[in-house]
């Protein structure tokens, strides 16, 4: 289904849904850090979900529309849909519109069921989701840039991981973090990206990952199963979206053990998930802070 591009949130509903219908109610949903979100009901009792934000911040959900797509078009796993997208200049914001997730009672075998159906995303093919020429070498990014958290994700395509890890993810992040790093990490983080090939691997295959799938982005969705929210998407190392969800806590065993049943995990990803996350830690310090800086800090020293 295409996504609609509305000039207002009314015109969204009624391009949608017909003249007959309007929003008869709307309540907040709690979750999210950047966005207000929002239960929209409609006047024939059926409800959507909404996202808004400023009138400048409409390339948020641009990214987050495209995002979703991807995932979505690999058929391996719960993605909501996108409906609508657009900015209503009376509201002054810019919105998202995607379908209402009714809660559902999660499968006996939940976590299982997870484990496997990321790993099946991460094994399918995409190869298109980084260039539309089918002979490129590129392989590793995404069609356009997107958004980690409210920070600017660079996916620059690259031939090889790690490249693209470097160039696109730790040196940008590095960089706007300086302020918060004294010169001894600074020359830390010089040495890491010199000799990031020391501690990291080139994938068997590249893999379409979430980009973000700490716990708060995947809920029970109406089939008892998980479904993910909120991506950061793009082609990469699936070990990169593994030590994601390790980073704020951990999944329950089942699920890493249903995982590598489908998509096997290397003994050495133990090694490398921390380096992987320093990517997150980094993110974090730029948009919340010194206080994760001991934790930027505590990953420099492991690995370097």
């Amino acid at each position: 289904m295409e996504i609609l591009t509305a000039n207002s949130l009314d015109e969204a509903i009624t391009s949608l849904y017909g003249n007959n219908l309007h929003i008869a109610s709307r309540r907040p949903v709690h979750g999210g850090d950047i966005n207000e979100s929002y239960c929209l009901s409609l006047s024939d009792g059926a409800a959507v979900f909404m996202k808004c934000n400023t009138l400048k911040n409409l390339s948020f959900f641009e990214a987050e529309a495209k995002g979703l797509e991807a995932l979505q078009k690999t058929g391996t796993i719960g993605v909501p849909k996108a409906l609508a997208i657009g900015t209503d200049k009376k509201q002054r914001i810019s919105f998202l519109i995607m379908e209402y997730l009714e809660a559902a009672p999660k499968l006996s075998r939940y976590w299982e069921t997870f484990g496997r159906e990321l790993a099946m995303l991460h094994r399918a093919d995409c190869s298109s989701f980084v260039s539309e020429n089918e002979n490129s070498n590129l392989r590793f990014g995404f069609t356009s840039d997107n958004y980690i958290g409210a920070s600017p994700q660079i996916n620059t395509p690259k031939e090889n991981w790690i490249t693209f890890f470097r160039e696109c993810r730790l040196h940008p992040q590095i960089r706007m973090a300086e302020r918060y790093l004294d010169s001894g990490m600074r020359r830390q983080c010089t040495k890491l990206l010199d000799h990031l090939d020391s501690f990291l691997t080139e994938p068997e295959f590249p893999s379409l990952i979430h980009g973000d799938l700490w716990s708060g982005n995947a809920i029970c969705g109406p089939n008892g199963k998980a479904w993910i929210l909120d991506p950061a998407v793009y082609v990469g190392h699936y070990e990169a979206e593994l030590a994601m969800t390790e980073l704020f806590g951990t999944n329950p065993d089942p699920f890493y053990g249903a995982y590598h049943e489908v998509n096997g995990i290397d003994s050495g990803y133990q090694d490398r998930k921390d380096l992987y996350n320093l990517y997150h830690m980094l993110n974090h310090l730029n948009l919340f802070g010194g206080s994760y800086r001991s934790s930027v800090q505590r990953i420099l020293n492991r690995y370097v």
